[in-house]
């Protein structure tokens, strides 16, 4: 079990947006990630922790390709959304200083893909000095070996790699 302080948490959804859910992903669909995600981030509004939905739209080109919108119920749940233009969700996107400004000090990551936007928002926000948690059954990859390697591997070395279930606010 791993109870977080509200006070000083934040959600964190990475690229939960249409056509990214839409991909075949592993090990879980796109649908069960958001819905997971969709349930911490309700039980986080209710604790009165915010709750930051991150999309990406690609660089130098005159429209973002359909579907390029965050899900409907995502916007709904966030207190904020951060447009990022890279990978990861710090770089050049105000990100820090909105999460320092609500006196976060914690982040608990979910979204797609985990090997790339989870994983490379996750090592900026380590050089930043946040300490992370990562739900794993709240993140899905292109595959499930690149989604095992970031989990297996990577996360632990970052932070705290858990379930769902158990995450408490309090």
């Amino acid at each position: 079990m791993t109870t977080l302080d509200p006070r000083s948490t934040a959600l964190v959804l990475i690229d939960l947006m249409d056509r990214i859910v839409a991909n075949p992903l592993a090990p879980r669909t796109g649908s069960e990630v958001v819905e997971a995600s969709l349930e911490l981030a309700r039980e986080f509004r209710a604790a009165g922790a915010p709750v930051v939905a991150v999309r990406v739209e690609r660089p130098n080109v005159a429209e973002q390709p359909p579907g390029s919108g965050l899900v409907a119920e995502v916007v709904a749940v966030a207190d904020e959304v951060v447009v990022k233009r890279t990978i990861g969700a710090f770089q050049g996107t105000g990100l820090d200083g909105l999460l320092r400004a609500r006196g976060v000090e914690t982040l608990v990551f979910t979204g797609i893909a985990t090997n790339l936007g989870v994983e490379s928002s996750a090592r900026a926000a380590g050089d930043h000095g946040y300490r992370l948690v990562f739900v794993e059954d709240a993140m899905a990859a292109l595959t499930a070996e690149e989604h095992r390697a970031s989990v297996e591997l990577d996360f632990p070395r970052l932070g705290e790699v858990v379930v769902a279930a158990d995450v408490r606010l309090g």
